[in-house]
C-alpha cells in the first residue's frame, strides 16, 4: 500500500505525482520518510478532545497546503522533525496511551497516511484502544480519506476558506473550498453524529474548525452558512479567534493584526442566527503565542 501510493503521490489534492518512495519530495516537502517534531499530551484542543487528560498528540512535519500565516510553520515547512519508523510510531501511540491520553491525535498527517495506517494496525495489535483523531487542514482527497475509514474515530478538520480567491492568496490552493466541502461531507459520512462518553470526551464524530482571519468575516459567515445548510447538527463546529501574526505581511496588511472582539462577535452572532447549537467558541487570551507548543522532539526521541 505504501509504495503504491508514494510512487506517484496523489495522497492530497495537489496530486503532484512525484516518486516519494524513491526519495523525491512532494509539494508537502516530504519524501517517504516520516518526520515528526513532538508527541505529548496536548491540553489546548476543544474540551471534548483534550479535557483534563490531554490529547495524545503527534505533530508531523511537512504540509501540502502551505498557508502563509501558519502558526506551526517551522514544522509545516519541514525545518523541524526527526525520522520515525513505522515501528517507532506505533510505540509512540502506545506510550501516549500509557500517559493517560484521552485519544491519539494525528496532526497534519495526510502525506504519511500509508505509514500511519501501518503504525495504527501494529499498535492496535499490541493493545491500543484509544479513539484516533485525524487532525487536518481540511485539504484532503476522497481516496485518502477512504483509506482511513474504520481506522479513524474522530475527524478534526479545518474549513479555512469558502472564497477560492482567498484560498489562492493565502494558501496557493484555489481548489481548497471544493476540496474541503467534499472532505467534510466524507468525514461526517464515515463517523456519523458525535458520540460522547460519560465524562464528555468525544468517542466518535466530526468537529469542523474555522479560524477567523482578520478582515475576512464575510468568508467566515459563508462557511458557517454552508455547514449549517449541508450538515446541520451532524457535526460540531469550533469557531476560533486565535489567529496570531507570525511574520510581517507587506502584501496582506490585514494579516498583520489579530482578530478584533467585534469581528469575532459578528461571526458568533451569525452562527446563532443560523440556529447552530452544536459547537464551541473561544474566550480568553487564545491568540497568545504561548498556545503554540514547543517543537522540541518530546516523545519522539
Amino acid at each position: 500500500m505504501q509504495n503504491c501510493k508514494l510512487n506517484g503521490c496523489t495522497l492530497c489534492p495537489r496530486s503532484c505525482g512525484v516518486n516519494r518512495a524513491a526519495g523525491e519530495k512532494g509539494r508537502c516537502g516530504m519524501d517517504h520518510q516520516v518526520l515528526a517534531a513532538r508527541a505529548a499530551l496536548h491540553m489546548w484542543e476543544e474540551p471534548c478532545i483534550s479535557g483534563t487528560k490531554g490529547s495524545g498528540t503527534v505533530f508531523f512535519s511537512g504540509c501540502p497546503l502551505g498557508c502563509i500565516y501558519c502558526q506551526n510553520r517551522e514544522i509545516a515547512l519541514g525545518k523541524k522533525g526527526i525520522p520515525v519508523t513505522v515501528e517507532r510510531l506505533a510505540q509512540i501511540f502506545l506510550d501516549l496511551q500509557g500517559l493517560g491520553a484521552a485519544n491519539i491525535n494525528l496532526v497534519t498527517g495526510v502525506h504519511f497516511v500509508p505509514q500511519i495506517i501501518k503504525a495504527l494496525e501494529t499498535a492496535k495489535d499490541r493493545g491500543l484502544v484509544l479513539p484516533v483523531v485525524y487532525n487536518s487542514g481540511g485539504y484532503e482527497s476522497l481516496d485518502t480519506l477512504r483509506m482511513l475509514e474504520g481506522r479513524v474515530d474522530i475527524y478534526l478538520p479545518d474549513f479555512k476558506y469558502m472564497d477560492p480567491v482567498l484560498a489562492g492568496r493565502f494558501s496557493h490552493a484555489e481548489d481548497y473550498p471544493e476540496a474541503a466541502k467534499q472532505a467534510v461531507l466524507e468525514m461526517v459520512r464515515q463517523t456519523g453524529p458525535c458520540v460522547f462518553d460519560e465524562e464528555g470526551y468525544l468517542l466518535k464524530g466530526t468537529v469542523v474548525r474555522h479560524l477567523i482571519l482578520p478582515g475576512h468575516t464575510r468568508d467566515s459567515r459563508w462557511i458557517l452558512t454552508w455547514l449549517s445548510q449541508n450538515l446541520g447538527d451532524s457535526c460540531y463546529v469550533s469557531i476560533m479567534n486565535q489567529y496570531t501574526p507570525v511574520a510581517d505581511f507587506p502584501s496582506f496588511p490585514e494579516l498583520n493584526r489579530k482578530v478584533t472582539k467585534r469581528e469575532y462577535e459578528k461571526v458568533l452572532e451569525h452562527a446563532l442566527s443560523l440556529g447552530m447549537t452544536h459547537g464551541f467558541f473561544q474566550d480568553g487570551k487564545t491568540s497568545e503565542e504561548s498556545f503554540i507548543p514547543p517543537f522540541d522532539y518530546q516523545g519522539i526521541l
